[in-house]
């Protein structure tokens, strides 16, 4: 299970959360979804090793573990996925 980045990250992108990141996982980018453009940053999930360093970091509150995201960013565990399937990263 991996950590997810949310919707108020978007237009954010503080990156406090990349800099404690000790594998390098984390990622800024675009991905459209559904006609919108969604530009935050994002966590890789076969990557993330759970170890949780980023998300005191988060000056937001947008990142969580996946099974911890509040359901009206539910939606956030799949962009998160869809933006490193689809070969966008930065």
């Amino acid at each position: 299970m991996a950590y997810v980045i949310t919707e108020p990250c978007a237009g954010t992108k503080d990156k406090s959360c990349v800099a404690v990141c000790p594998v390098d996982c984390i990622h800024e980018g675009t991905v459209e979804v559904d006609g919108v453009m969604i530009d935050q940053l994002f966590i890789e999930p076969n990557e993330c090793i759970d170890c949780g360093l980023c998300e005191p970091e988060c000056p937001v509150d947008a990142i969580f573990m996946e099974d911890e995201v509040p359901a009206q960013w539910s939606q956030y565990i799949e962009i998160n996925a869809e933006f490193y399937k689809s070969g966008k990263r930065a």
